[in-house]
Formats: C-alpha cells, structure tokens, sequence
C-alpha cells in the first residue's frame, strides 16, 4: 500500500518585528465596503446614540447631506485589515495609539482601503525577544481620500532563536 506523505502544514501568521521593514508601506487587501448593517450594529453595540450614525431623515439636514459611518468603526477595521499580515500570532500588546484624525467622512457603501507604515523598530528595553514598534495606520475611501490616519506603538516578538534564553542552563 503506497501512502502519500503527509502534506506540509502552513500557519499564517504575521511579521515579527524584526521581519518589518522601516519606511515601508504595506497594502492590506482586500478593501471592506461599508453597508448601513455594519454601521447601525456598530454604533448600537457600543451605545452611540449619534443621530448622525443613526438617524438618515435628521443626517440629511446636515452639512453632509446623509449619514456619517461611525469614526470608530473606520478606526477599528483600518487596523483590523492589518492583522493577518503584520501582527497575527506576533503581536504582544497594543501599547497606545498617539494622533488619530478622521480628515473626511467614510459614507456609507465607500469602499475603504488599509495601509500601515511602520516607522520605528526598537528592541524593548524590558523584555528580551521583544521589540517597539511604530506603525502609522491609514484609511482611504475607493476615491483615494484619506479618512483615518492613527499613529499606533505596539510591543511584538521578534523572530525565535535557537540559542539559549540568557541566565537558562545551556
């Protein structure tokens, strides 16, 4: 009997951080287009009552002429669109975002679009195999507009080694 040998396995995971590449912008693809159902399940899952997510016939009466996608849904899946590829399974802790700014309104059925520069690498200070990381997250409409820029400081690991941990019996 002729048995095949086992195919090899492959996990996803993101980049350590030693793996990013500082000034480099990576493209998270595929884009999210935004419904009225994401918006409205968004907004009332964290008791936003804002008219201007919620209310189309008072939204309408507005500068904007409709209704608005909630900002901290725009937030939440810029960063979201970089998780398979830059921090899945890499990730320690999300340190704090710095400036985050919303410069034009995500409506809703925009196509948004993830991008994540990183622009810092250091190693922590505190914990061996970790490193510092500064991303700059940003979000744009299917016209290329920026919606969402937010600076991010993450603590990620670095790629494994072989040698001994220091202060471990070899």
């Amino acid at each position: 009997m002729n048995e095949r040998p086992a195919p090899p396995r492959i996990v996803q995971r993101g980049l350590y951080a030693d793996e990013l590449q500082i000034g480099a912008i990576y493209e998270h693809r595929p884009g999210r287009t935004v419904t009225e159902a994401d918006n409205v399940l968004f907004t009332t899952m964290t008791m936003n009552p804002q008219a201007l997510h919620l209310d189309a016939a008072w939204a309408a009466g507005t500068e904007f002429g409709q209704r608005l996608v909630n900002s901290m849904f725009t937030l939440a899946t810029v960063v979201g669109a970089s998780v398979a590829q830059l921090t899945q399974g890499t990730l320690v802790a999300n340190l704090g975002f710095g400036e985050v700014t919303f410069p034009a309104p995500l409506l809703l059925g925009d196509t948004l679009y993830s991008e994540t520069e990183v622009t810092a690498v250091r190693p922590s200070r505190s914990r061996p195999g970790k490193a510092v990381v500064s991303l700059v997250h940003t979000g744009r409409n299917q016209h290329g507009e920026v919606v969402v820029r937010a600076v991010r400081t993450t603590l990620m690991h670095c790629a494994p080694t072989d040698e001994p941990a220091p202060g471990s019996p070899s």
